[in-house]
């Protein structure tokens, strides 16, 4: 091979470079990385998968009798059809629900029945990040549509600290200051590695194991609170603590309790620099409600011993201490809480100016957290102006599509849920990351139409009536760049389309033609010209400082190309420095330990514990006695890439595993690799078990990303034989001030599968194609619904 072959390439795991052989790719990871992920190894197998989708298809309900609400969405088959024919009726279809050239003239708005979907993560690619394609198309030919806010990994997180610390990406943490600085690191949720793996907008440098074994080095202590012991790494001086599950807000108060009582909170910094402290003192003693939140107190809840408590919080008081909290812990009930309770943990601890210590939020729970910001902009492609003004909280989707009209509320407001005809969905697999699929698949049933981009059959292409083959990342060019990430990608073609595929940007295209609309969604340019007018904003600014600046067409054909980043951010130094003269974008400009807005949405105005539906202490745990873990996988980004190399090794026949502890599986008369069923008033599932002593007993971990493959089984009910745990989630919101994914923990009951094994269902066999039922006749295509 010469140096020709080699060509650069960007993901959500890492920068790599690869060279075709033997009608597969040879991956190798960036020579720059540190750490690469061992997920890059899912990529080869993408290319020329089976799961691959060829030709557009049509679900045969909809070519024969037009859209509307269906139930045969999910069990109907569908009809290959050519790219004019479907492009023909989608049009067709959108031009009947109001797109058209009016509304790309700034005309009246026809976008308020339709949902953008896309949640998914940001493509490495900026130009090809399909979520800013398709909200960019129903821009230009809806003037608008109902789009969604936040993300399901860190929604009530974001939400709460938003209103009480100002934005959290304006106080990153810095890995550099925990190398160098931190005596003792207070990981809530752990420091999972392997969330840290992956990054949106892809990462060209891993550098948290690095980071703390420099600072484990130096003599820095760890303590990883989390059921599961991989949740952080072997290192020397770490201690695990592993409370009930969704209990880690009684955890903290004991600490702050026992801070209080033994006078080791820090008034001053408190009377500065926020605000409320008083009311949540009220609450931590008991002269609230008559319960001091003492390490007795919280030891009966988290099931550890108080002396345990009351020895961190000593900890915590005698060192330079840095409390983070993983996305994983606010993806529950209440998830606002323990954020917010931490936050002010570390507020009555007052340390927060000192370089090392403070608070952090989601630190590895993404790859670029924690590095410092880029001092040049990026590429970006234009979305264009969205005149719809609604928006749902993105877990909400089920309830949009059920409950037209209906109220709910968010961040102290009550909005009501849009009437939805059109479901357009490019990038991202919500039958993957929602959670109570069961329900879900009953609102996919209420739409007119459903339309879905997409380059391999998955669970979400079952309930669409319209299906475009889309183009992998790997089949296309563009520019891999992402925020605190210092290097900026040339990513080159690696390999033609597969069959008839094509990108979003060319499906779109299309589209808009054929709704007079193109001059607006294009403006006339091609692929390759957006991806020289984007890159020239970055070019210029490199060249003005005086650093590399390659044309378009030489950075095209080199290398990454390494970014200057900025000093330090510096918000939270300069707030401590002066708070009058730099108040944070909080309402009154402080850390608020009360927030008025809270408080009007029907929770404590103050960080509080309040107990969940489903945990190990609770009533619903006498019916079902295991705490459902369901995590984020070790071996893939979600469901992405499920049939790859490192996502299958993980499995067992196809079907996705679920650890154990070893009293548990004893008592039950559970081996090694048995296949257990799963359930709850919400569905079941079927897991391969492990037995494993990283996590303690009532406790079950089975992580996310299996495609869900719902069979009706005898005496089982509607079961997903491939282990998916979201069949048994809860979709209720963490609470209605975030209206956050509460889809981490569920309460399940547990036993051995005895009957006859029902095989897992491979990637392939998601769709069944109208190749194995012949067209029969050229049906009226007209769209029968009214407009």
């Amino acid at each position: 091979m010469t140096t020709e072959d080699i060509r650069y390439h960007s993901s959500h795991w890492g920068t790599f470079s690869a060279r075709p052989r033997n009608g597969t790719l040879e991956i190798t990871p960036f020579a720059k990385d540190p750490d690469p992920s061992p997920v890059l190894d899912n990529i080869p197998a993408a290319l020329n998968h089976p799961a691959r989708l060829s030709k557009p298809l049509i679900r045969r309900g909809w070519l024969e009798n037009g859209p509307g609400p269906d139930r045969r969405r999910g069990e109907d088959d569908f009809v290959e059809v050519e790219w004019d024919e479907a492009l023909d009726l989608a049009a067709q279809e959108l031009r009947r629900l109001g797109a058209g050239p009016d509304q790309c003239r700034d005309g009246p708005v026809a976008g308020a029945q339709v949902f953008g979907g896309s949640y998914g993560w940001a493509s490495a690619g900026r130009f090809h990040h399909v979520q800013s394609q398709i909200h960019r198309f129903l821009n230009s030919v809806f003037g608008g549509y109902v789009g969604s806010v936040d993300s399901y990994s860190s929604a009530a997180g974001g939400v709460i600290l938003d209103l009480v610390w100002g934005n959290p990406l304006n106080h990153p943490p810095s890995w550099r200051e925990i190398a160098e600085d931190t005596e003792l690191l207070i990981a809530f949720g752990g420091l999972a590695l392997r969330n840290h793996s992956s990054s949106p907008g892809g990462t060209s440098q891993h550098v948290a194991r690095s980071a703390l074994e420099a600072a484990s080095a130096r003599g820095c202590q760890f303590v990883s609170v989390s059921p599961l012991r991989d949740d952080f790494a072997d290192l020397p001086e770490v201690t695990r603590l592993a409370p009930r599950p969704a209990t880690d807000v009684a955890l903290m108060l004991g600490m702050a309790w026992h801070l209080h009582d033994s006078g080791r909170v820090d008034h001053d910094y408190l009377a500065r620099y926020t605000r409320g402290y008083e009311h949540f003192e009220a609450y931590l003693t008991g002269r609230a409600d008559g319960i001091a939140k003492t390490p007795e107190w919280a030891a009966e809840i988290c099931d550890l011993p108080a002396g345990q408590i009351i020895d961190l919080a000593e900890r915590a008081a005698s060192k330079r201490t840095h409390i983070t909290v993983a996305y994983s812990l606010q993806r529950s009930r209440y998830g606002e809480e323990p954020i917010w309770m931490a936050l002010t943990l570390a507020a009555m601890l007052g340390q927060y100016p000192s370089p090392g210590a403070g608070f952090s939020y989601g630190l590895a729970s993404i790859g670029n957290l924690g590095k410092p910001p880029l001092d040049v902009p990026l590429p970006v492609l234009p979305q264009g102006r969205n005149r719809v003004d609604d928006v749902i909280p993105v877990a909400r989707i089920a309830e949009l599509l059920l409950n037209p009209g209906e109220p709910y509320t968010y961040k102290g407001e009550t909005r009501h849920y849009a009437d939805i005809r059109l479901v357009y969905w490019a990038g991202g697999n919500p039958f993957h990351h929602h959670q109570d699929l069961e329900k879900l698949r009953e609102g996919f049933t209420r739409p007119d139409t459903v339309i879905i981009h997409e380059s391999v059959s998955t669970a979400s292409t079952r309930y669409a009536d319209i299906i475009f083959p889309a183009t992998l990342s790997a089949e296309r060019e563009d520019i891999g760049a992402s925020s605190q990430d210092p290097f900026m990608v040339p990513m080159q073609q690696l390999a033609p389309p597969r069959h008839e595929a094509r990108d979003d940007y060319a499906i779109f295209t299309e589209l808009a033609a054929r709704l007079e609309c193109q001059e607006s969604f294009t403006e006339g340019r091609t692929s390759r010209e957006w991806l020289r007018h984007m890159y020239e904003p970055t070019r210029r600014a490199l060249s003005q400082r005086g650093l590399p600046a390659p044309d378009f067409d030489e950075f095209m054909q080199g290398e990454p190309l390494e970014l200057p980043v900025a000093p330090a951010q510096g918000r939270m130094t300069r707030f401590h420095e002066d708070p009058d003269a730099n108040p944070l974008d909080t309402p009154s400009g402080k850390l608020e330990i009360w927030s008025d807005i809270v408080a009007s949405s029907n929770l404590p105005g103050h960080p509080a514990w309040i107990e969940p539906e489903e945990w190990l202490g609770g009533k619903l745990a006498r019916t079902h006695r295991f705490q459902l873990v369901a995590n984020q996988p070790k071996g893939r980004l979600h469901s992405q890439l499920d049939f790859g190399a490192t996502s299958m090794s993980l499995k067992q026949d196809g079907r996705e595993c679920a650890r154990l502890n070893p009293q548990d599986a004893a008592r039950m008369g559970i081996q090694d690799g048995d296949v257990i069923r799963l359930w709850n008033q919400r569905g079941a599932t079927l897991a391969a078990a492990r037995i494993s002593d990283d996590l303690p007993p009532s406790i079950v971990q089975l992580s996310t990303g299996a495609w869900y493959a719902p069979r009706d089984l005898q005496g089982s009910g509607m079961t997903c034989v491939n282990g998916n745990p979201n069949i048994l989630t809860s979709d209720i919101g963490a609470s209605g001030l975030s209206q956050g994914c509460a889809g981490q923990l569920a309460l399940v009951s547990i036993a051995r599968w005895d009957a006859p094994l029902p095989d897992a269902v491979p990637h392939e066999a998601m769709l069944e194609i109208a190749r194995r039922r012949p067209r029969e006749a050229s049906p009226d295509v007209t769209p029968s619904g009214d407009a």
